[in-house]
């Protein structure tokens, strides 16, 4: 799906494949800009496989969201070794170009550019729990949705 629909060169199933090992095949000359989302083991996999100069850009963390004991990188003098930067991004720290962001991506996504895919559960308001932690377990398909009426 994310290379055959949505354009990608390679995706790694973190689930069912060695992380380290597919980052070897997919990046052999080392990750250049690794966009963290997740943290956890999945950000210290990447780190000792960034390029000199790398950068890491980290905008989340959810494999640590639920957990009582959040833990950070354990791989991070990758950063020093090979010269690399991580720092944080949060969207809220662009809020005075959302109307720009949003005419981009509308117009990428009229040209066939951009593709999006949603996941819409039903039952409103009641099943915003279960919904939530779909998204946590990650059997979720796309963006997900809660349809709370018609």
């Amino acid at each position: 799906l994310v290379v055959d629909e949505f354009g990608f060169d390679a995706a790694i199933d973190y689930r069912g494949e060695d992380i380290r090992k597919a980052l070897r095949t997919h990046a052999p000359d080392g990750v250049d800009v690794y966009f963290d989302n997740v943290g956890g083991d999945v950000l210290d996999a990447v780190l000792p496989r960034l390029a000199r100069g790398a950068r890491v850009i980290v905008c989340g963390a959810v494999s640590q969201y639920n957990s009582t004991e959040p833990k950070g990188p354990a791989n991070y003098l990758s950063l020093l070794v090979n010269r690399a930067t991580m720092t944080g991004m949060v969207v809220f720290d662009y809020a005075d170009r959302y109307a720009e962001g949003v005419a981009r991506l509308a117009a990428w996504r009229a040209e066939g550019r951009l593709t999006s895919m949603e996941d819409v559960a039903t039952g409103g308001v009641a099943a915003f729990p279960d919904t939530l932690m779909r998204l946590f377990r990650g059997e979720n398909r796309g963006k997900l949705v809660l349809k709370i009426a018609d």
